[in-house]
């Protein structure tokens, strides 16, 4: 290849990446704008000086907005959360039969059920609301409201998608970007003494992440296509942390799903102690509320490994390519292997996220740690790992990019 040739691919891949990252910027400020729009008679004087508690910082990694009374107070929680429903639906389904559900099925699908979670969630936090109106005008301010915040989830799942399109790290930059305002706004009117512990924190759990995200376990394999010296260095990698950070983040919105029960429950027996009681202790202060959160953090581990590294899948396609595992038979009991190797793994990946979450969360319990520094170091750690997956993404394209025509 001439120079001019390669001169033409450096300028290529250039630009691509350049404008990914445009593309990204965009949405981006987009985004940062919605979140500036309060909803509509919302008391925006009853929030000033309010203090943020633990509950409400796990909150803004995924709406974004402090106090939760802008355009996209709800934020991406409800698109998360109908999205990884259908991804385990599909994959349910795929388990039983052989069907297959086409992308824009699925996409129509995951935005119907958004839309109804939106609407649930919207109707519950417009009773949490403070507005500058009372009396009858109430209930119109209040479907209004309901009405702008089903509307900015829709416009936030949209973002999502066109960033995953053209951008780069699709909906985690703006998760990314909600944990980095709130580390910001969290840090001011602290001294360095106070800082001093959820820092020392966060250093170690920064190392824990690095460690879980570039380990990986290796299962010896055999490749029948291979026949030369490198047919011993062949196997099957799975990381230590399998998911990466996926777990944490939608632990983030399914917390608020039994939230939002017991508050709608409490709604419904207001006279009733044992949900009263329930309601009050459903939250990040309470070891009832930490128990939850953690237990959430388990299944979600475990449950996304199981389906998004399927044994099944893996062991069909052993058996089409006539591949297999070192010392294992086909079929069955590769399957079974697979099986309690992965769920192995994502139990030791579940029981360090949990210990790197819980730890901060039971010394605020306890009195070390104030409500508003509490999330510091899980939020770091959340960073980290998303910072790695949204890296690996950059230089997989622009490795991709690098790659020189044939022609």
């Amino acid at each position: 290849m001439n120079t001019t040739n390669i001169e033409h691919q450096v300028k290529k891949e250039s630009n691509i990446i350049k404008y990914k990252l445009l593309y990204t910027v965009c949405i981006l400020l987009i985004y940062l704008l919605g979140r500036e729009i309060p909803l509509y008679k919302i008391d925006l004087v009853a929030y000033t000086g309010k203090i943020i508690s633990a509950e409400e910082l796990l909150m803004q990694s995924v709406g974004g907005d402090t106090y939760r009374y802008s355009l996209f107070a709800l934020g991406i929680s409800p698109y998360m959360i109908a999205s990884i429903l259908m991804q385990v639906y599909v994959a349910v389904k795929r388990a039983g039969t052989k069907e297959r559900i086409s992308p824009r099925k699925m996409n129509m699908m995951t935005m119907f059920l958004t839309l109804v979670l939106a609407m649930m969630q919207a109707y519950l936090h417009s009773q949490e609301l403070m507005y500058r109106i009372l009396g009858d005008n109430l209930t119109f301010v209040r479907a209004v409201a309901m009405i702008e915040m089903v509307t900015g989830v829709m416009v936030i799942a949209w973002l999502s998608d066109r960033n995953k399109r053209y951008g780069l790290g699709g909906q985690t930059v703006l998760i990314y970007v909600n944990i980095i305002d709130g580390i910001i706004g969290t840090l001011r009117g602290h001294s360095f003494r106070e800082l001093m512990l959820p820092i020392f924190i966060s250093a170690g759990l920064i190392l824990v992440v690095l460690f879980m995200e570039n380990t990986e376990f290796r299962i010896p394999l055999q490749r029948i296509s291979i026949h030369n010296i490198y047919a011993d260095k062949n196997y099957l990698a799975i990381k230590m942390n399998p998911i990466g950070m996926m777990p944490v983040m939608f632990s983030t919105a399914f917390f608020s799903v039994p939230r939002l029960l017991t508050y709608g429950v409490s709604i419904l027996f207001p006279d009733n102690a044992k949900v009263v009681w329930l309601k009050e202790n459903m939250t990040l202060t309470k070891p009832v509320g930490i128990g939850v959160y953690l237990l959430i953090i388990y299944i979600l581990t475990i449950g996304f490994s199981m389906i998004f590294i399927n044994p099944r899948d893996l062991t069909e396609q052993f058996l089409k390519s006539g591949d297999c595992l070192v010392g294992i038979h086909a079929g069955k009991e590769t399957r079974r292997y697979l099986s309690r190797k992965l769920r192995g793994i994502s139990f030791i990946s579940a029981t360090v996220m949990c210990v790197c979450l819980g730890l901060p969360l039971m010394l605020q319990y306890k009195g070390d740690l104030t409500g508003n520094l509490v999330m510091i170091p899980s939020t770091v750690m959340l960073l980290t790992g998303m910072w790695s997956t949204i890296n690996q993404e950059y230089q997989a394209v622009k490795s991709f990019d690098s790659y020189h025509e044939f022609i």
